[in-house]
């Protein structure tokens, strides 16, 4: 072997070791950075007390829980499914920051358990004829959740959520 080409060859092992060796610091480097967000204590808690709300919201916003939150008599259909609306928008709105520290799957779930009740509710109180009660539209929810099982969405939301949490501790 010529000593060119020993110069080159150990040129390569001392570039190689080198890159390695910078490559290895400046990994172990963002790692350190890195570890203290992902093992905070204080983030960690707030991650769990935001699961805690979502799963509070969705029972909240549960069909069986808020009739029976909401139900008021000599009021109109109309003005039930209103009522019921709004209170689940504001319900949503009051946890709206929660989805910064829940996974996008349980917000979503939370998001589509929202719109599913609504959907419902707004579905069911537009069979009712004018002259119909709160009382009526509640009553027509209430069959609804007991003969359909896709009217227990919220527990399914709630399992998911629970999993979610369940994968911090």
């Amino acid at each position: 072997m010529d000593p060119l080409s020993i110069l080159f060859t150990v040129s390569m092992v001392i570039f190689t070791i080198g890159s390695f060796f910078v490559l290895y610091k400046w990994n172990k480097k963002n790692k350190a950075k890195e570890t203290p967000e992902k093992t905070n204590p204080g983030s960690h808690q707030m991650q769990l007390q935001a699961y805690e709300r979502l799963t509070l919201l969705v029972d909240r916003i549960a069909l069986p829980n808020l009739i029976s939150r909401m139900n008021q008599s000599g009021i109109s259909a109309r003005e039930m499914q209103m009522l019921l609306i709004q209170t689940i928008k504001q319900e949503f709105d009051y946890n709206i920051t929660q989805q910064i520290y829940v996974s996008a799957a349980a917000w979503n779930a939370a998001k589509s358990l929202k719109e599913q009740t609504m959907l419902i509710i707004n579905q069911y109180a537009s069979t009712l004829s004018p002259e119909a009660t709160g009382t009526d539209l509640n009553k027509l929810l209430l069959e609804y959740l007991m003969n359909d099982t896709k009217g227990n969405l919220h527990e399914l939301v709630s399992e998911a959520i629970s999993y979610e949490a369940r994968k911090l501790l």
